[in-house]
């Protein structure tokens, strides 16, 4: 094979302006309402050998390379998941993610298998696959809609989680390895892997940890990279010995993600930019390899009957199973379960029979792919309604609150940057009367585009940035403060010191 320099300098044009108008679309789809995944697959079919012409088949590529961008979201969501906030629903997410999982497996198996008449290797597989919550849309979509710390928490360990099982499945099955050794191995495959990746990935994420309080890297840049490297240590590692590396990767990042490291802000950053682009670069991938002749009205039925077994009846059944560990109010379980949203871990994972050869995997890969945009353009775009509707939408706190590590990493500080919103009742409040924590303070209030450095009788305003400085131990109380003193204004005063209020 020889290495041409004019096929990489069209390759770096093409894939440049495919890359541009794919961020550009996120600009177009945000006012409507639609998910930028769909104009990424769109932009994938255009550009496809029905239309533009570019043929790409390769199932055992796209197979590697959408492994390798799933990794990549799963460490993005580890270092941005609050482990706060995820521990009081660890319980139920572990839950939604294995026995969850396993429930969804087996009704939607059923129902294609006596409802939509598929053989039953493909039936399960059609199970395994669609089982799954996509990651990147979970992420996505609990950066707009303010819900429960509970249901983020479970919300979050569940698309994290449950790719390790399916995964492990939808292998077996492909490899005919399931029909050979039985249930029970099967089973205990998957508590290996999961068990197994768990410990690699806390190994790996504790280990890194101490190694980079104590580096002292010449630049700021490396800092990112080193921590998404440790990220994938725990994936690699784990693979090494068999187990998986999903788990790994998601529970590294976790602890990485939740410790007091140099430059945290620019890490997530960094690791949300590489999980754009791997987004990007995955649904696009994806769509060229649909072949649009191949979607006829027989496919198109089957994929909407299958939404309709996964919506209705696999996804309600699973989540109350998963809630017997964990049991929450209703509106809640019903939010969790219209929030099983789709994306590309279904269509990555048809990419394993597509590339081990199973009679049928071509069937499997439309049906899938089509379900995952009706699904797209039906759930993601409801769920802010839905939320309202169910009352299970978190009170209001105030906006534009970002917390940034301060550049002098001996000191342990961190830097609040909070806007006083329209609707805050910080507005009237004097600095003093804010009741930080000892040791926080406001050492700057920016008005219309001035600065000034506030005194206890400054009084605030709608419109102010305020700069709080706050030692990293009195972090969370000291925005817990902020968020009393916004929503109660003066009588905030009158609350005592700072406590936790529940969701």
């Amino acid at each position: 094979m020889t290495f041409d320099v004019h096929q990489l300098d069209s390759f770096l044009l093409v894939g440049s302006l495919v890359t541009l108008a794919a961020i550009l679309a996120v600009r177009l789809s945000a006012p409507v309402g639609l998910p930028s995944l769909l104009f990424y697959l769109l932009m994938g079919v255009l550009l496809g050998e029905s239309v533009l012409g570019i043929d790409f088949e390769d199932a055992q590529l796209a197979h590697a390379l959408g492994f390798g961008a799933l990794a990549l979201i799963l460490a993005e969501g580890g270092l941005t998941t609050s482990w706060r906030e995820m521990r009081p629903s660890i319980r139920l997410g572990v839950s939604l993610a294995t026995v969850g999982v396993a429930v969804s497996v087996a009704v939607v198996a059923v129902g294609a298998h006596y409802v939509l008449g598929l053989p039953w290797e493909l039936a399960i597989l059609l199970g395994a696959v669609c089982s799954p919550t996509d990651a990147a849309a979970v992420f996505s979509v609990l950066r707009v809609v303010r819900l429960p710390r509970r249901l983020t928490g479970a919300l979050e360990a569940e698309s994290g989680l449950n790719d390790a099982p399916t995964v492990v499945l939808v292998s077996i099955i492909s490899t005919g390895a399931a029909a050979r050794s039985g249930l029970p191995s099967v089973a205990g495959t998957i508590v290996f892997e999961l068990l197994v990746g768990t410990l690699v990935g806390i190994a790996a994420g504790v280990a890194g940890a101490w190694v980079m309080r104590r580096a002292a890297l010449p630049s700021s840049g490396l800092y990112p990279l080193a921590v998404l490297c440790l990220a994938f240590v725990a994936y690699g590692g784990a693979s090494a010995v068999h187990a998986s590396g999903f788990v790994a990767v998601y529970v590294a990042a976790l602890i990485l993600g939740n410790q007091d490291l140099p430059h945290r802000a620019a890490t997530r950053s960094f690791a949300e930019g590489l999980a754009s682009l791997a987004q990007i670069g995955l649904f696009v991938m994806l769509g060229l390899l649909l072949s649009p002749d191949r979607i006829t009205l027989h496919t198109v039925g089957l994929a909407l009957a299958t939404g309709l077994i996964l919506t209705l009846v696999a996804r309600p059944l699973s989540v109350f199973m998963s809630s017997i560990v964990q049991p929450m109010p209703w509106r809640e379980l019903t939010f969790i379960s219209w929030a099983g949203l789709r994306g590309a871990v279904p269509i990555v994972l048809t990419t394993i029979p597509l590339a081990e050869g199973v009679d049928g995997a071509d069937q499997l890969f439309d049906i899938v792919f089509v379900m995952v945009v009706v699904d797209t353009l039906l759930t993601g775009p409801t769920l802010p309604l839905v939320a309202r509707l169910l009352r299970v939408v978190r009170r209001s706190e105030p906006r534009g609150l970002e917390v940034e590590a301060a550049p002098l990493e001996r000191v342990a500080a961190d830097l609040l940057q909070v806007t006083i919103a329209p609707s805050s009742r910080m507005h009237g409040v004097e600095v003093g009367e804010l009741r930080l924590p000892p040791g926080a303070s406001v050492s700057m209030v920016i008005r219309q585009g001035q600065t000034l450095v506030p005194e206890r009788r400054t009084v605030l305003r709608h419109g102010d940035d305020l700069i709080v400085v706050t030692p990293r131990k009195a972090r969370e109380a000291t925005e817990e403060r902020l968020r009393q003193v916004s929503s109660g204004g003066r009588l905030a005063q009158w609350l005592g010191e700072p406590r936790q209020q529940p969701d």
